[in-house]
Protein backbone atom coordinates (compact mmCIF):
# COMPACT_ATOMS: atom_id res chain seq x y z
CA UNK A 1 0.00 0.00 0.00
CA UNK A 2 2.46 2.13 0.86
CA UNK A 3 4.96 1.34 -2.22
CA UNK A 4 1.79 2.35 -4.00
CA UNK A 5 0.85 5.37 -3.11
CA UNK A 6 4.86 6.45 -3.11
CA UNK A 7 4.34 5.42 -6.93
CA UNK A 8 1.68 7.50 -7.22
CA UNK A 9 2.90 10.38 -5.83
CA UNK A 10 6.06 10.02 -7.64
CA UNK A 11 3.78 10.00 -11.21
CA UNK A 12 2.10 12.96 -9.69
CA UNK A 13 5.08 15.31 -9.21
CA UNK A 14 5.92 14.13 -12.83
CA UNK A 15 2.97 15.28 -14.38
CA UNK A 16 3.09 18.86 -12.31
CA UNK A 17 6.26 18.90 -14.09
CA UNK A 18 5.35 18.18 -17.45
CA UNK A 19 2.51 21.08 -16.61
CA UNK A 20 4.81 23.40 -14.99
CA UNK A 21 6.90 23.11 -18.35
CA UNK A 22 3.91 24.14 -20.33
CA UNK A 23 2.72 27.55 -18.03
CA UNK A 24 -0.04 25.14 -16.97
CA UNK A 25 0.14 26.07 -13.31
CA UNK A 26 -2.91 25.69 -12.21
CA UNK A 27 -2.43 22.40 -13.34
CA UNK A 28 0.56 21.67 -12.17
CA UNK A 29 -0.07 22.67 -8.39
CA UNK A 30 -3.22 20.18 -8.66
CA UNK A 31 -0.72 17.66 -9.16
CA UNK A 32 1.73 18.52 -6.59
CA UNK A 33 -0.75 19.36 -4.04
CA UNK A 34 -2.44 15.31 -4.53
CA UNK A 35 1.16 14.13 -4.53
CA UNK A 36 1.36 15.95 -1.12
CA UNK A 37 -1.34 14.17 0.28
CA UNK A 38 -0.62 10.87 -0.43
CA UNK A 39 3.10 11.42 0.83
CA UNK A 40 3.51 14.60 2.87
CA UNK A 41 6.76 13.82 4.20
CA UNK A 42 8.84 14.27 0.52
CA UNK A 43 9.71 17.85 0.75
CA UNK A 44 10.41 18.06 -3.22
CA UNK A 45 6.84 18.16 -4.14
CA UNK A 46 6.69 21.08 -1.36
CA UNK A 47 9.33 22.90 -3.07
CA UNK A 48 7.75 21.90 -6.83
CA UNK A 49 4.23 23.79 -5.43
CA UNK A 50 6.22 26.90 -4.06
CA UNK A 51 7.81 27.33 -7.42
CA UNK A 52 4.07 27.53 -9.29
CA UNK A 53 3.52 30.13 -5.97
CA UNK A 54 6.58 31.84 -7.11
CA UNK A 55 5.68 32.10 -10.90
CA UNK A 56 2.04 33.30 -9.81
CA UNK A 57 3.68 36.21 -7.38
CA UNK A 58 1.60 34.16 -4.41
CA UNK A 59 4.26 34.71 -1.94
CA UNK A 60 2.26 33.35 1.38
CA UNK A 61 1.69 30.11 -0.41
CA UNK A 62 5.97 30.23 -1.03
CA UNK A 63 6.51 30.89 2.51
CA UNK A 64 4.19 28.02 3.60
CA UNK A 65 5.15 25.24 1.36
CA UNK A 66 8.83 26.54 1.88
CA UNK A 67 9.11 26.22 5.62
CA UNK A 68 7.46 22.74 5.34
CA UNK A 69 10.28 21.80 2.65
CA UNK A 70 12.50 23.05 5.22
CA UNK A 71 11.41 21.01 8.69
CA UNK A 72 11.58 17.56 6.31
CA UNK A 73 15.01 18.45 4.49
CA UNK A 74 17.26 21.57 6.23
CA UNK A 75 19.65 21.12 3.01
CA UNK A 76 16.92 21.93 0.78
CA UNK A 77 18.61 24.64 -1.24
CA UNK A 78 15.59 25.65 -3.34
CA UNK A 79 13.59 26.29 -0.25
CA UNK A 80 15.88 28.35 1.91
CA UNK A 81 16.32 30.06 -1.67
CA UNK A 82 12.28 30.78 -2.24
CA UNK A 83 11.83 31.27 1.35
CA UNK A 84 14.40 34.12 1.16
CA UNK A 85 12.49 35.40 -1.63
CA UNK A 86 9.16 35.45 0.13
CA UNK A 87 10.78 37.15 3.01
CA UNK A 88 12.20 39.66 1.10
CA UNK A 89 8.38 40.25 -0.60
CA UNK A 90 7.10 41.07 3.08
CA UNK A 91 10.71 43.20 3.64
CA UNK A 92 11.87 41.35 6.06
CA UNK A 93 15.24 42.25 4.97
CA UNK A 94 17.88 40.44 7.43
CA UNK A 95 15.58 37.10 7.46
CA UNK A 96 15.08 37.28 3.81
CA UNK A 97 19.74 37.60 3.53
CA UNK A 98 20.13 34.68 6.21
CA UNK A 99 17.77 32.65 4.14
CA UNK A 100 19.53 33.60 0.89
CA UNK A 101 22.62 32.84 2.37
CA UNK A 102 22.26 29.51 3.48
CA UNK A 103 20.47 28.85 0.05
CA UNK A 104 24.22 29.85 -1.10
CA UNK A 105 26.15 27.99 0.94
CA UNK A 106 24.73 25.12 0.68
CA UNK A 107 24.16 25.52 -3.09
CA UNK A 108 27.93 25.76 -3.01
CA UNK A 109 28.47 22.70 -1.47
CA UNK A 110 26.10 20.91 -3.84
CA UNK A 111 27.23 22.05 -6.84
CA UNK A 112 29.61 24.89 -6.94
CA UNK A 113 29.41 25.70 -11.08
CA UNK A 114 25.48 24.95 -10.67
CA UNK A 115 22.99 27.50 -12.39
CA UNK A 116 21.51 27.96 -9.12
CA UNK A 117 24.23 29.56 -7.70
CA UNK A 118 24.88 32.37 -9.39
CA UNK A 119 21.29 33.09 -9.45
CA UNK A 120 21.15 33.03 -5.78
CA UNK A 121 24.32 35.16 -5.70
CA UNK A 122 22.73 37.80 -7.72
CA UNK A 123 19.38 38.05 -4.91
CA UNK A 124 21.55 38.12 -2.45
CA UNK A 125 23.32 41.44 -3.57
CA UNK A 126 20.32 42.61 -4.32
CA UNK A 127 18.86 41.46 -0.71
CA UNK A 128 21.51 43.45 1.05
CA UNK A 129 21.70 46.35 -1.41
CA UNK A 130 17.89 46.24 -0.34
CA UNK A 131 18.60 45.72 3.25
CA UNK A 132 21.28 48.47 3.51
CA UNK A 133 19.01 50.89 1.61
CA UNK A 134 15.99 50.16 4.02
CA UNK A 135 18.21 50.94 7.52
CA UNK A 136 19.90 53.98 5.97
CA UNK A 137 16.39 55.20 5.42
CA UNK A 138 15.54 55.08 8.34
CA UNK A 139 18.73 56.13 10.27
CA UNK A 140 18.78 58.95 7.89
CA UNK A 141 14.76 60.43 9.04
CA UNK A 142 16.15 59.41 13.03
CA UNK A 143 19.48 61.41 12.64
CA UNK A 144 17.07 64.27 10.54
CA UNK A 145 14.66 63.97 13.78
CA UNK A 146 17.52 63.82 16.02
CA UNK A 147 18.77 67.35 14.56
CA UNK A 148 15.63 69.10 14.35
CA UNK A 149 15.64 68.26 18.31
CA UNK A 150 19.09 69.52 19.14
CA UNK A 151 18.54 72.94 16.93
CA UNK A 152 15.53 73.38 18.83
CA UNK A 153 16.79 72.72 21.98
CA UNK A 154 20.41 75.04 21.30
CA UNK A 155 17.60 78.06 20.31
CA UNK A 156 15.98 77.86 23.36
CA UNK A 157 18.86 77.19 25.52
CA UNK A 158 20.20 80.33 24.13
CA UNK A 159 17.03 82.38 24.38
CA UNK A 160 16.55 81.25 28.09
CA UNK A 161 19.71 82.66 28.77
CA UNK A 162 19.82 85.71 27.08
CA UNK A 163 16.30 86.58 28.09
CA UNK A 164 15.86 90.15 29.22
CA UNK A 165 19.96 90.65 28.58
CA UNK A 166 19.55 92.98 25.38
CA UNK A 167 22.98 93.54 25.75
CA UNK A 168 23.94 90.22 24.50
CA UNK A 169 21.51 89.92 21.88
CA UNK A 170 24.22 90.55 18.87
CA UNK A 171 26.99 88.26 20.52
CA UNK A 172 24.34 85.21 21.55
CA UNK A 173 23.29 85.65 17.89
CA UNK A 174 26.66 84.98 16.33
CA UNK A 175 27.36 82.12 19.08
CA UNK A 176 24.26 80.33 18.06
CA UNK A 177 24.79 80.86 14.46
CA UNK A 178 28.52 79.08 15.17
CA UNK A 179 27.00 76.47 17.34
CA UNK A 180 24.44 75.40 14.63
CA UNK A 181 26.72 75.56 12.02
CA UNK A 182 28.94 72.92 14.30
CA UNK A 183 25.87 70.90 14.97
CA UNK A 184 25.43 70.87 11.23
CA UNK A 185 29.06 69.57 10.22
CA UNK A 186 28.51 66.51 13.36
CA UNK A 187 25.35 65.25 11.69
CA UNK A 188 26.51 65.67 7.84
CA UNK A 189 29.50 63.24 9.11
CA UNK A 190 26.75 60.63 10.68
CA UNK A 191 25.20 60.77 7.44
CA UNK A 192 28.17 60.34 5.25
CA UNK A 193 27.76 55.96 6.04
CA UNK A 194 24.15 56.25 3.85
CA UNK A 195 25.51 58.30 1.06
CA UNK A 196 26.27 55.64 -1.78
CA UNK A 197 29.69 56.51 -3.39
CA UNK A 198 31.07 55.21 -6.81
CA UNK A 199 33.17 52.04 -6.43
CA UNK A 200 37.13 52.83 -7.33
CA UNK A 201 37.88 51.40 -11.05
CA UNK A 202 40.88 49.62 -9.47
CA UNK A 203 38.40 47.82 -7.79
CA UNK A 204 36.51 46.17 -11.10
CA UNK A 205 37.06 43.45 -13.23
CA UNK A 206 38.39 45.25 -16.38
CA UNK A 207 35.96 42.84 -18.09
CA UNK A 208 32.68 42.99 -16.51
CA UNK A 209 33.52 46.49 -14.87
CA UNK A 210 31.91 45.13 -12.13
CA UNK A 211 33.20 44.88 -8.23
CA UNK A 212 35.34 42.48 -7.54
CA UNK A 213 34.43 39.51 -5.65
CA UNK A 214 37.45 36.25 -6.04
CA UNK A 215 40.19 37.91 -8.04
CA UNK A 216 43.24 36.42 -9.58
CA UNK A 217 46.08 37.80 -11.05
CA UNK A 218 47.28 36.75 -14.27
CA UNK A 219 51.43 37.02 -15.24
CA UNK A 220 51.05 39.89 -17.41
CA UNK A 221 49.96 41.53 -13.82
CA UNK A 222 46.11 42.25 -14.71
CA UNK A 223 44.12 41.30 -12.35
CA UNK A 224 40.18 39.46 -13.39
CA UNK A 225 37.42 38.36 -12.00
CA UNK A 226 38.02 34.45 -11.67
CA UNK A 227 34.93 33.01 -13.16
CA UNK A 228 35.04 35.42 -16.19
CA UNK A 229 38.64 35.22 -17.21
CA UNK A 230 38.36 30.96 -17.17
CA UNK A 231 34.93 31.37 -18.75
CA UNK A 232 37.29 33.24 -21.77
CA UNK A 233 39.94 31.06 -21.68
CA UNK A 234 37.56 27.97 -21.97
CA UNK A 235 35.01 29.80 -24.67
CA UNK A 236 37.51 32.37 -26.41
CA UNK A 237 41.15 31.22 -25.84
CA UNK A 238 44.18 31.15 -24.12
CA UNK A 239 45.55 34.13 -24.32
CA UNK A 240 45.37 37.00 -21.47
CA UNK A 241 42.21 39.06 -23.57
CA UNK A 242 44.15 42.39 -22.71
CA UNK A 243 48.03 42.02 -23.22
CA UNK A 244 46.82 38.85 -25.69
CA UNK A 245 50.15 36.92 -24.15
CA UNK A 246 48.96 33.25 -23.64
CA UNK A 247 47.46 32.20 -20.74
CA UNK A 248 46.70 29.13 -19.07
CA UNK A 249 44.07 28.79 -15.96
CA UNK A 250 47.10 26.86 -14.04
CA UNK A 251 48.74 30.19 -14.27
CA UNK A 252 46.26 32.49 -12.39
CA UNK A 253 46.83 33.52 -8.80
CA UNK A 254 44.26 34.53 -5.92
CA UNK A 255 45.03 38.52 -5.73
CA UNK A 256 44.61 38.18 -1.69
CA UNK A 257 45.34 41.89 -1.37
CA UNK A 258 42.56 43.42 -3.80
CA UNK A 259 40.29 41.08 -2.42
CA UNK A 260 41.24 42.38 1.32
CA UNK A 261 41.06 45.69 -0.14
CA UNK A 262 37.19 45.13 -1.68
CA UNK A 263 36.15 43.85 1.25
CA UNK A 264 37.37 46.91 3.59
CA UNK A 265 35.77 49.33 1.30
CA UNK A 266 32.62 47.72 1.30
CA UNK A 267 32.45 47.32 4.82
CA UNK A 268 33.49 50.99 5.46
CA UNK A 269 30.72 52.37 2.93
CA UNK A 270 27.78 49.80 4.52
CA UNK A 271 27.51 47.28 1.48
CA UNK A 272 27.13 43.39 2.79
CA UNK A 273 28.46 41.68 -0.11
CA UNK A 274 29.18 38.27 0.75
CA UNK A 275 33.05 37.57 -1.13
CA UNK A 276 34.07 33.80 -2.61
Amino acid sequence: MVATAAKQAEQLRLDGNTYFKKDRLGAAIDAYTEAIALCPSVPIYWTNRALCHRKRNEWTRVEEDCRRAIQLDHHSVKAHYMLGLALLQRKEYAEGVKELEKALDLGRGANPKGYMVEEIWQELSRAKYLAWEHESTKRSWELRNLKDTCEAALKEKHFLDNCGDQGAVDGTTQSISEQLKALDRVFQKASEVDTPTEVPDYLCCKITLDIFRDPVIAPSGVTYERAVILDHLQKVGKFDPITRETLYPSQLIPNFALKEAVRAYLEKHGWAYKMD
